[in-house]
C-alpha cells in the first residue's frame, strides 16, 4: 500500500480506502460484527488508513464498529463520515444540508465514533435548497471549532462544487479537498465533468461503486454460488465484464480487480473505496496492488465500454470548432 496527500492537503491517505456501508446486518445484507472486523484487520494489515463511513450507514451500526476498532490507536486512522441524509422521517430539519441538520448530525457521529473530531466530513448528496455560502460557513465553524478536520463534497454537480469552492476561497473558509462519486467501467459520468473539475480544484476523487455492486466480477457471466442483488444484469453489463474476464486471465488475476486498476489508473486523484461482506472478498480485492494495466489493456477495456462526453466537450473538441477558435494554429499550440 502507497500513500496520497488528500486533495490540496498535508493529510496522507492510503491508496486504497475501505467503504464500511456492509459493517453491521441492519439492512439486511451486511456483515456480522466478527466479519466486520476481520475486514478492517485485512485492510489495517495490508497497510491501509483511510476508512470510509456515513451517518445512516447500517442505521449508525457502521460508525459505532468503526468507532470500537480504531479505539486502541485512533490517531492511526483517517476516518471519513457523512452528513445529510433524513435520520427521522417526519422531521424537515433531520436531513439535509443546513446547518442544524449539520451540527446535529455532526455530535451524532462523534458520539458513535467515540472521538472528539472526524478527519474528513463529507456533505452527502446535495438538496438544492440550502444556499450554498451557508453549507461552507457552517463547515468552516466546525473545522474551527476543531470538530471536523477536513471537509468534503459527495454526490453533487460540478458547477456546485466549483461555486463553494471558489466561495471558500474567496472568504478564507476551508475548502473542499475530496470528492466522493460513482466511477466503474461500466458508468463513466465522472469524466465529463466531475473529474476535470477536480483536477482544477486539485481535489481527490474517491470513487464508489466500482465493481457496480459485483456485476463487473463475471458472477453472472458464469454459473456461480456467489450472492446476487438480483437474479440478472444487462447484455451490455456481460459484455463489459467478459473482457475483464479475458484481461484477467492475461494477468492471472481477478476480474474484480482489473476493474479496480481501471479506476485507479484512470488519474493519479482516484482513491477506489473498496466495500466487501466478508474478508474473503476484501483480500481478493486487495490484490490489485500487485500489478497495473498496460495502456493497452486500458484501451481494450476503454472500447468495452465508449463514453460519449456529449455537448459542448465533443463540439469544442471537434476539427472544425478548433478550426474556428484557432484557425491552422491548434497544432502549434502547447495547451
Amino acid at each position: 500500500m502507497r500513500y496520497k496527500l488528500l486533495g490540496r492537503s498535508g493529510l496522507r491517505v492510503s491508496e486504497l480506502c475501505l467503504g464500511t456501508m456492509t459493517f453491521g446486518n441492519d439492512w439486511g445484507w451486511g456483515a456480522e460484527k466478527a466479519e466486520s472486523k476481520k475486514i478492517f484487520d485485512a485492510f489495517l494489515n495490508a497497510g491501509g488508513n483511510f476508512i470510509d463511513t456515513a451517518c445512516n450507514y447500517t442505521n449508525g451500526t457502521s460508525e459505532k464498529f468503526i468507532g470500537e476498532f480504531v479505539k486502541g490507536d485512533r490517531d492511526h486512522f483517517v476516518i471519513a463520515t457523512k452528513y445529510t441524509l433524513n435520520e427521522r422521517k417526519s422531521d424537515p430539519n433531520f436531513g439535509g444540508n443546513h446547518r442544524k441538520n449539520m451540527m446535529r448530525s455532526v455530535e451524532g457521529s462523534l458520539k458513535r465514533l467515540g472521538t472528539d473530531f472526524i478527519d474528513l466530513l463529507y456533505l452527502h448528496m446535495w438538496d438544492y435548497a440550502t444556499p450554498v455560502e451557508e453549507v461552507m460557513r457552517a463547515l468552516d465553524d466546525l473545522v474551527r471549532a476543531g470538530k471536523v478536520l477536513y471537509v468534503g463534497i459527495s454526490d453533487t454537480p460540478a458547477w456546485v462544487v466549483s461555486q463553494a469552492n471558489t466561495l471558500a476561497e474567496l472568504r478564507g473558509w476551508s475548502r473542499f479537498v475530496a470528492l466522493q462519486a460513482p466511477f466503474s467501467l461500466a458508468d463513466r459520468a465522472l469524466e465529463r465533468d466531475l473529474i476535470p473539475m477536480a483536477e482544477a480544484h486539485e481535489m481527490s476523487v474517491l470513487a464508489w461503486g466500482v465493481l457496480e455492486g459485483g456485476e463487473l466480477t463475471g458472477k453472472y457471466n458464469v454459473p456461480s454460488d456467489e450472492p446476487k442483488r438480483s437474479e440478472d444484469t444487462s447484455e451490455r453489463i456481460k459484455s463489459i465484464a467478459s473482457v475483464l474476464m479475458d484481461v484477467a486471465k492475461e494477468f492471472g488475476r481477478t476480474p474484480s480487480q482489473v476493474a479496480i486498476n481501471w479506476v485507479r489508473q484512470k488519474t493519479s486523484r482516484i482513491i477506489p473505496i473498496l466495500g466487501a461482506r466478508s474478508e474473503m472478498h476484501l483480500l481478493d480485492n486487495l490484490g490489485c496492488l500487485e500489478f497495473e494495466l498496460t495502456c493497452d489493456h486500458i484501451e481494450r477495456l476503454n472500447q468495452a465500454s465508449p463514453i460519449d462526453l456529449g455537448f459542448p466537450h465533443s463540439f469544442l473538441a471537434s476539427d472544425h470548432v478548433r478550426g474556428l477558435i484557432f484557425g491552422e494554429t491548434f497544432s502549434k499550440l502547447e495547451i
